[in-house]
């Protein structure tokens, strides 16, 4: 019998296949966007593929070139402009198989030394970015969602050395226009959440406000304020020295969630909008927004680190050996709420080893600029107009005329064409919430074409 983990010629030939098709993905100019289909229509096409006795590599990936593939939308599209969108650079994507093919485990230093090493080099280049004191450093987790809950619950443990706050359920501060993740990591951390009803930046005076109308025993329970760099609905950047300033004043922990906007530090036309992020707890950035890594590449960074690793650090025997003298060196896993982690921070570290930090400054700027662009279009054009005027990379705008369910039509319609990928969202106007259209541009390979060829189908 034939062992899955034995390498022979028909695994040779298999790898040849993949390794052939990985390239043919990576090298080529044009990607078709993809059309969704249903599960029993996908089902209908590839039968079952799970059985007790395989149905052979070949047979496997056939199906998925002729049909599982072509039900995706490719995230590095040109004109996926949905969400917030991903493009990683060639080289990250190449990496990317490698550190796959490794098979390093990147909790321990003991385990991942080299990986880990080329982890805290990209690192230290991110924290450069923000400016954040020496000693400031962080850790690549999984995404925003999971960096936002390893700071939220660093800064709670930290409130919690207090002995009058060890029972108390905690209190955080935000806005409506903060990230889902914080309303919804703040569940898991057991925390009462405060939302200022506000879209547009978090100002200090409007913290300042909120807290002094919190009730004695509210204001008792707050520990935190997270502040957004970024807002993924519209590109929104809080008043990050204001609310950083009162974060000092009242003693509450500062957090920063540019998981989306973070990228856009290393740009100098919009560097300055970020002022105040230095003075930070802690910061969330997703290299697989707008730092050109492939999914799934987050990253949580800490004024204090010992803090984070206070809160998060696991406790078994058979992790002691791990804390061992003997391992000298760095543990991602104690800074962060994952054990088991791939050195995720790899392929981005590769590309920018490869590119230089310069490529990185052109191709964020070109997103901003893309956003400029698309914002005279929609002014010049009778039938459309912008919401707001286009912040970041993000461009809210309205076709007149158009109800909810005319953009939710467009958006199918284009999707379905396998044309284009742009959703709808909300958009706060007066006491009320007005569907609109939206596009965030992160791929830099975009053109004014794509965008004027978008624009035309909403006539």
């Amino acid at each position: 019998m034939k062992s899955m983990h034995k390498i022979d010629l028909d695994l040779i030939e298999m790898t040849l296949d993949v390794m052939k098709y990985a390239i043919g993905r990576i090298s080529a100019t044009e990607h078709l966007i993809g059309k969704p289909k249903k599960e029993e229509e996908l089902k209908a096409l590839v039968g079952e593929t799970i059985t007790a006795k395989g149905i052979g590599g070949e047979y496997a990936f056939n199906l998925w070139k002729e049909h599982l593939a072509k039900a995706n939308v490719p995230v590095d599209h040109p004109r996926n402009l949905a969400f917030v969108p991903a493009s990683p650079t060639k080289a990250a994507i190449m990496f990317d198989l490698v550190t796959s093919a490794s098979s390093i485990h990147g909790a321990y230093w003991m385990e991942g030394a080299g990986g880990i090493f080329c982890e805290n080099e990209a690192m230290k280049w991110m924290v450069s970015l923000t400016g954040m004191p020496n000693g400031a450093f962080g850790v690549f987790t999984s995404g925003g969602t999971a960096a936002n809950l390893s700071a939220i619950v660093t800064a709670r443990e930290h409130w919690r050395e207090n002995p009058e706050y060890e029972r108390e359920k905690g209190l955080i501060i935000t806005s409506i226009g903060a990230h889902s993740s914080i309303k919804a990591m703040a569940k898991v951390a057991d925390v009462d959440i405060l939302l200022v009803d506000s879209e547009e930046r978090l100002t200090g005076e409007d913290l300042m406000t909120t807290i002094q109308h919190l009730t004695e025993h509210q204001r008792k329970r707050l520990f935190a304020v997270v502040a957004t760099g970024g807002t993924t609905n519209a590109g929104i950047i809080d008043d990050l020295e204001g609310v950083a300033a009162v974060c000092e004043q009242e003693n509450l922990w500062f957090h920063v969630d540019a998981a989306y906007g973070g990228g856009a530090l290393v740009a100098d036309s919009v560097r300055h909008l970020f002022n105040g992020i230095e003075k930070a707890d802690s910061i969330t950035i997703d290299p697989h927004k707008w730092m050109f890594s492939p999914y799934d590449c987050g990253a949580v960074l800490y004024k204090e680190p010992e803090l984070a690793k206070n809160a998060h650090s696991q406790q078994g025997s058979y992790l002691d050996i791990f804390k061992d003298e003997g391992a000298h060196g760095f543990n991602p896993t104690d800074y962060q709420i994952q054990l088991t982690r791939r050195v995720r921070g790899l392929p981005l570290w590769f590309s920018l080893a490869t590119h230089g930090t310069d490529r990185y400054k052109e191709a964020v700027e070109r997103g901003i600029e893309l956003a400029q662009i698309a914002g005279r279009m929609i002014e010049a054009h009778p039938d459309l107009e912008l919401v707001r005027e286009p912040s970041l990379s993000c461009v809210l705008y309205r076709r007149k005329g158009w109800q909810p369910e005319d953009y939710t039509h467009w958006t199918y319609e284009n999707h379905r064409k396998g044309f284009a990928l742009v959703t709808p969202t909300k958009w706060k106007n007066g006491d009320a919430f007005e569907t609109v259209s939206r596009f965030c541009f992160i791929n830099p390979d975009t053109t004014e074409k794509d965008i004027e060829m978008i624009l035309d189908t909403m006539i």
